[in-house]
């Protein structure tokens, strides 16, 4: 099995959310779960893709955290298809067809990865507000509902007031988790809207799947994206820049693109850093 180390949602190595890619043989099928478990778990990354061929522009995708296996992965999703599209196996503009836990899912091949999301959805309003401001550090309450939503996976989207409590935010990792697991959630989607040329400004945490911080999330930000849509803070036919990894040190700029029909796209580009062969 051929694996790639990719760096999702930038063009320039070691920067964006990094990930796991492993190209299965054409014709087979996937590998046992517990090997692509430990797989993930030996490549380290928050998410790693396993991609099958099903056809030409047609693709079956399961994604594995360190602990666990996933519906979806908007970065690992982006890696992917960068790969696909780096190595001949699609060309550019390449309209392809991705089978995912989360449903069947377009995605545009290409420099630029761009890939259709799960139909959003508000799931939910979070009740104990200040119990999460209590455990994200947040220096104030928001002024804006903290919602749950979802566009293939579920997260908690918490407005903040300024970029400096944006910055200042340090959870207790293991409350979180529990909070997570309560709610069913992958975790919280903080986020300030600044100004700058940027939609918004953000940061992503995701204890409960054994990731304290990513830094480029392409569902959560979907899912923002459809948050401000709701708030009129977003049109239709509007595309939205996001600036996440800051505090990480790996920037990551997030493309989301709402569609006239509510439809949201997500993407971006890629670099690959690394690539070899699985001897399993």
């Amino acid at each position: 099995m051929q694996y790639y180390i990719v760096d999702a949602f930038t063009d320039m190595p070691f920067g964006g959310n990094p990930a796991g890619v492993v190209l299965l043989p054409q014709g087979s099928g996937f590998p046992d779960e517990g090997l692509m478990q430990q797989v993930a778990a030996e490549l380290r990354y928050s998410e790693t893709a396993f991609v099958q061929r099903n056809g030409e522009q047609e693709f079956t995708v399961r994604y594995f955290t360190p602990r666990s296996e996933v519906d979806l992965c908007g970065h690992a999703t982006i890696a992917s298809f960068g790969v696909l599209y780096r190595e001949g196996l699609v060309p550019e503009g390449a309209l392809c067809m991705n089978h995912t836990l989360a449903g069947d899912l377009e995605v545009v091949a290409g420099e630029r990865v761009m890939m259709e999301m799960a139909a959003p959805r508000l799931v939910g309003t979070v009740q104990e507000v200040e119990r999460l401001c209590h455990i994200m550090g947040c220096l104030a309450v928001p002024k804006m509902p903290v919602e749950i939503v979802s566009t293939g996976l579920p997260d908690i989207m918490l407005p903040v007031g300024s970029m400096d409590e944006l910055e200042a935010l340090n959870p207790d990792m293991a409350a979180l988790a529990e909070m997570s697991r309560e709610l069913e959630v992958v975790g919280v989607h903080a986020f300030v809207a600044t100004g700058d040329g940027y939609t918004a400004h953000v940061r992503n945490f995701g204890p409960l799947y054994g990731v304290d911080e990513e830094s480029a999330t392409g569902t959560a930000n979907a899912a923002l994206t459809h948050y401000l849509q709701r708030r009129g803070l977003v049109q239709p036919g509007s595309k939205c820049a996001f600036l996440q990894g800051e505090k990480m040190g790996r920037p990551s700029v997030v493309e989301t693109m709402l569609r006239p029909d509510g439809t949201i796209y997500v993407g971006g580009k890629c670099c690959i850093v690394a690539k070899g062969e699985l001897l399993v």
